[in-house]
């Protein structure tokens, strides 16, 4: 059955068979920060607060980055990569340590996950990276030494036209797409581009070919013109403002684009795999084409979205039917497993859970580990929540204290704990008394509480924390009343 992961895909990758997609289409994120804020801002009508940036930038040299780049030589032997390659890897982290640090932090996570995608990729599978020109001469160079200079088809350039900006250089109006193979026996279905009005006017529907005999070209008539083999450089149309298909997210691509890479390396029935499917077009390009197809996303607004508009109302889709949705705790039973497999993306599926959003971090930041934002009668900036997630069994009435200091040092006007399970009478009436002395926020004469204590199974239950116009869907909500 077709499949959605909530996940970081990783982990996920980790546990899928070996040798099992014919397919891998990825479109990796770079500027992490302009793909969430355009999401938001299309759900809420608010941009993000500019403190968001901090949450939302993947690409820093934090301690974990540091720790995947020593790792990584190890990683790359265990996954059959030549011990050149890494030697050359430890030269050059070296060298971009200084010089560029968020690029040399894109390429370690881009790089631990194309080292898996190796291992599920059939023998005669393909994958198309798709990156634009910062980076991709870069990616180039790890994409040669993880699957091989060898199974290097193409670098496809996907030439469009934009609205113009000033500036100093010619405008940069094109993406590019790493076109590699798991080997020589390759599938790949040779397309043809639209005949020209010089080609038609020439030959008149009429078929030039090579005799093998005679090494000289001679036309055959009557035989339908196809036009010439697809070329390297695709000019296709990239997504107007007002197109049926936007979904919201800026660097959203068109399905014209994903239907041409599947039709060329894959057939009716072949498995397409998309680890960083955001909006799913290449899963509806799948699906129309007749191709099974899995996708991952790590964020859960992301999930929500591709299942309630990508597959229900756009392919009329049903949950269960024709598609299954993993990784998303949906009882007690789901949100412990996955703590016990992945407490960072427990941590994410709790905040996400409640409307917030987290930090991309997964090293400790000051007891901020995500922020739910609201609006607040005359100002049109959001103001913030602050929240933190504990899943362990036992929380100490110090977890409230550590949160109520980050609460007083930080610009937030409420902070909010959120733990695996209840505490019990004694412990939780502890907890609201410490929670209590940090007093109330008083908006139009109704007092919030904050902060407060919020338990998973109150989360599953759809209980959210008490704030002022919680920034939701298209439209700012009512405020809820304070309970008690």
């Amino acid at each position: 059955m077709n499949r959605l992961h909530y996940g970081d895909c990783l982990t996920i990758m980790q546990d899928m068979p070996l040798a099992s997609v014919d397919l891998i289409y990825l479109d990796p994120p770079f500027n992490s920060n302009r793909d969430y804020n355009a999401i938001y801002k299309d759900e809420t009508g608010n941009p993000l607060p500019d403190q968001i940036e901090a949450f939302c930038d993947l690409w820093t040299l934090d301690e974990e980055r540091e720790r995947a780049i020593r790792q990584m030589p190890i990683l790359m032997r265990d996954a059959g990569v030549d011990d050149d390659v890494a030697e050359f890897w430890q030269i050059w982290c070296n060298a971009l340590r200084k010089t560029q640090p968020r690029l040399l932090a894109y390429l370690s996570y881009m790089t631990e996950r194309l080292l898996p995608m190796r291992g599920i990729l059939r023998p005669t599978g393909s994958i198309y990276l798709h990156c634009d020109p910062t980076a991709s001469h870069y990616i180039k160079v790890m994409m040669d030494g993880v699957l091989g200079h060898g199974n290097f088809r193409n670098e496809i350039i996907w030439s469009y036209r934009r609205w113009p900006s000033k500036s100093r250089h010619f405008q940069t109006m094109h993406d590019v797409l790493l076109f590699y193979t798991a080997g020589k026996e390759n599938t790949f279905n040779i397309s043809y581009e639209p005949p020209s009005k010089s080609y038609l006017k020439r030959f008149k529907g009429r078929t030039q070919i090579l005799d093998p005999e005679t090494r000289t070209r001679k036309l055959v008539v009557d035989k339908p013109t196809k036009g010439l083999p697809q070329r390297d450089v695709w000019e296709l149309s990239i997504l107007a403002g007002s197109s049926k298909e936007r979904l919201g997210y800026a660097t959203q691509k068109p399905l014209a684009l994903l239907e041409r890479i599947i039709k060329a390396s894959s057939n009716e029935g072949d498995v397409v795999f998309d680890p960083f499917c955001g909006c799913a077009t290449t899963l509806e390009a799948a699906h129309r084409l007749g191709r099974r197809w899995i996708g991952i996303d790590i964020a859960i607004h992301a999930i929500k979205r591709v299942a309630g508009v990508r597959l229900r109302d756009r392919l009329g889709l049903v949950e269960g039917e024709d598609f299954e949705i993993s990784g998303v705790p949906h009882n007690m039973e789901g949100a412990k497993d996955l703590w016990e497999r992945d407490k960072h993306h427990f941590q994410k599926w709790a905040i996400e859970q409640i409307d917030g959003f987290v930090t991309s971090r997964k090293t400790a930041d000051g007891g901020i580990d995500g922020r739910l934002y609201f609006s607040m009668p005359d100002t049109r900036d959001l103001q913030s929540m602050v929240l933190e997630v504990k899943g362990g069994k036992s929380v100490g009435i110090n977890a409230v204290r550590d949160l109520r200091g980050v609460l007083e040092r930080d610009d937030a006007l409420m902070a909010s704990l959120i733990v695996m399970e209840d505490l019990g009478p004694r412990k939780t009436a502890n907890f609201r008394r410490e929670m209590g002395e940090a007093g109330d926020l008083d908006v139009l004469g109704i007092k919030y509480p904050r902060m407060q204590l919020l338990t998973v199974p109150e989360i599953l239950e759809g209980k959210r924390p008490l704030t002022p116009s919680v920034a939701k869907g298209r439209s700012i909500a009512q405020p809820t009343l304070p309970l008690g």
